[in-house]
């Protein structure tokens, strides 16, 4: 089989990698569950690669990006669900409905009046979706409520945020960030005992209600919890890299080092960093 820039040959790659015989013994096992986390890494790098404005990073991310979406497109069709042609018919009628100002008869002409055709639209589309969703006996919509405006599509942490952000707006929030403190420290204590306890779902759990704590205190005192946590990272990465490169010119690896050897080296990186910033 060669490379093609047809994409029936990316679907035709994708059913031999899955096929039970004689596909890849790591594709075959995958699930809808297992492959999520990559579909959003990807996501992640397409978006990296036009913030670095490298174009040709950009086309492979791109290819990455959709090769997840077939990749879903084949599982849901080996379970008789949906194939990538229903998934392309369905973004292209979607499409065409939206834009009557381009695609057929509309006196939309201006871009206000082009937006409430938008709402008007979407609105219709809402009320199809509900009636499929109740067809199919799914009755849990988290697009309803009070909370539904909040996209689950958002990365965890500006969900949580913007949760309690939303939920504030009626009150439903701490008076002041010292209370979240002892939250937190409840939380910690929970999550000591779901680690004693030796059950993963409940670490899981626990995980998840401090982290949520956390991005709490940090709306009540104005730093944003993305942004702050990027910020660790760099500062993860650059004292890191101090490792990596003070063991290297000492002529030591960093699997050679040990831990003892690389904390002392950690260390005299934050020292650098306090004089630098004095």
């Amino acid at each position: 089989m060669e490379a093609s820039r047809d994409i029936s040959r990316l679907i035709e790659v994708m059913a031999a990698l899955r096929n039970p015989e004689t596909g890849c013994p790591w594709d075959i096992v995958q699930s809808f569950e297992t492959i999520k986390p990559y579909t959003i890494e990807e996501a992640y790098e397409v978006s990296d690669a036009i913030e670095r404005k490298d174009m040709d990073d950009l086309c492979e991310e791109l290819g990455d990006l959709l090769l997840q979406v077939v990749y879903h497109a084949r599982m849901a069709e080996e379970a008789g669900e949906f194939s990538f042609g229903d998934v392309v018919e369905a973004i292209t009628r979607k499409m065409i409905r939206r834009h009557p100002h381009v695609f057929a008869v509309s006196s939309a002409d201006t871009p206000d009046a082009v937006k409430v055709q938008w709402e008007e639209i979407k609105a219709d589309e809402k009320r199809e979706r509900a009636e499929r969703r109740a067809r199919r006996g799914i009755s849990e919509d988290f697009k309803t409520g009070f909370l539904g405006s909040v996209q689950r599509s958002f990365p965890a942490l500006t969900e949580a945020l913007k949760l309690q952000e939303r939920a504030a707006n009626v009150g439903f929030d701490w008076s002041a960030p010292e209370p979240i403190l002892d939250k937190i420290e409840e939380e910690i204590d929970e999550l000591r005992v779901a680690l004693a306890s030796g059950d993963k779902a409940k670490v899981s759990d626990e995980l998840g209600d401090l982290i949520f704590a956390v991005v709490n205190i940090g709306r009540h005192v104005n730093a944003d919890p993305e942004q702050a946590l990027r910020g660790t990272n760099t500062k993860f990465r650059r004292r890191f890299n101090h490792i990596e490169t003070t063991l290297a010119a000492e002529g030591e690896t960093l699997d050679g080092a040990s831990l003892e050897r690389m904390e002392d080296i950690w260390q005299a990186a934050k020292v650098i960093e306090r004089q630098l910033a004095e």
